[in-house]
């Protein structure tokens, strides 16, 4: 018999590009999602940054996200279709007889049992991966919306469950990709080879080696059932009717998932370091209460001098920066230091009021530490009468 005549058709084609839709869509989630639950793993980083950022990682995630759901949306239909209209047996669904057929299977593998247990359709461990998969996608659509619609969801439940979610879609992320490394990759392609999702078809020895009842019946003649034609028109219409209602509802449901709110929770770009101005308040020394003193006896006007008042005019006024601090280098804490200026220049040019940069920067008004008009009158007379220090 030719090797083409022993194979036997496993999956038709729409079963393989419903499978591979799956896997596009689930290798999406993993690499953006895991990105972003390890964003400060140096791979995770650049793998963000190759990607265009993290607000592009976050749409691609989502995207793959709503295409998971349309295509969960198309196999319920697939499956009740086949199922209701076609008759075709639910071989997915657990039994009783798993349960035993797995503890057989155990006891084989520790070699308590000579004879390996003999499966149908779908293997115990197959039925295991299909509903481990139904699961965990409810998992992940529901903890997704609670993280795509944070508000609504504390609108109705206590703000721990938005964390709470974070952790458990995260955690149910990383669980199904070690699920499908190290169990589905390894007995699907390392152990048995299994190909039938690439070529849709198995050979009559994988067959016996991995569905023996299958192919038995395959072989006498009952693995797929007959339907009347007019049975089967009949449970279309009624199937269409049905699953177009909950189609609708489906679809429904995704798009109000997807535009329920304009989430709050946004990336903030790094904040741009900026050099500052922040004055400090001056504090003023203590003064004694002016007393009247008789005109005759008032002393006669002297000329202004650094040691007399010029440097308490200046404590005054422009302590805060350049006394106790060193504003742009200039110090006016000593009369050597005043003369010497600062960064800018001269501060003060001795007979050139014009000349002097604090005269400049006083008469434009609203510096920090301002002198009143009579305290800057008697800052210029001082440096006309050529600055003197007593």
């Amino acid at each position: 018999m030719s090797e083409t005549r022993r194979r036997y058709q496993r999956f038709p084609r729409a079963y393989r590009i419903e499978h591979w839709l799956f896997v596009a869509s689930f290798v999406t989630l993993a690499i953006t999602g895991l990105a972003q639950k390890f964003a400060g793993a140096g791979i995770a980083q650049g793998l963000i940054g190759v990607l265009g950022g993290i607000e592009t990682v976050r749409v691609i995630h989502r995207i793959a996200a709503v295409t998971m759901m349309l295509e969960a949306v198309y196999h319920i239909g697939a499956v009740g279709y086949r199922v209701f209209v076609k008759h075709s047996r639910f071989n997915m669904l657990p039994t009783l007889n798993d349960a035993r057929i797995a503890i057989h299977s155990f006891l084989y593998n520790l070699g308590l049992r000579k004879d390996r247990p003999q499966q149908g359709r779908y293997s115990f461990e197959e039925k295991i991966e299909y509903w481990a998969v139904v699961w965990g996608t409810l998992i992940m659509v529901l903890t997704g919306f609670m993280l795509w619609n944070p508000i609504a969801t504390t609108s109705i439940l206590p703000g721990e469950v938005v964390p709470a979610a974070k952790t458990a879609h995260g955690n149910e992320a990383l669980l199904a990709v070690l699920a499908i490394i190290i169990w589905h990759l390894y007995h699907v392609l390392v152990r048995t080879r299994n190909k039938s999702m690439f070529t849709g078809y198995l050979t009559e020895e994988q067959m016996l080696d991995e569905h023996p009842i299958e192919l038995a019946d395959v072989k006498a003649g009952t693995a797929t059932r007959s339907v009347d034609p007019k049975v089967a028109a009949s449970r279309r219409r009624t199937f269409l009717g049905v699953y177009g209602v909950i189609g609708a509802v489906m679809l429904l449901g995704i798009f109000v998932f997807v535009t329920f709110e304009k989430t709050a929770i946004e990336t903030i770009p790094p904040a741009e370091q900026v050099t500052i101005f922040a004055p400090l308040t001056p504090t003023l020394l203590p003064t004694l209460r002016p007393t009247n003193t008789p005109a005759a006896e008032a002393p006669e006007a002297t000329s202004p001098a650094w040691d007399t008042d010029i440097a308490e005019l200046l404590t005054t006024g422009c302590g805060a920066c350049h006394v106790q601090a060193t504003l742009g280098d200039l110090s006016l804490k000593t009369y050597a230091d005043a003369l010497k200026g600062g960064k800018s220049g001269p501060a003060i040019v001795p007979g050139d009021p014009d000349a002097s940069l604090l005269i400049q920067i006083q008469s434009k008004g609203g510096h920090p530490g301002q002198l009143s008009a009579d305290e800057l009158a008697r800052f210029i007379a001082w440096i006309e009468a050529g600055a003197p220090e007593k």
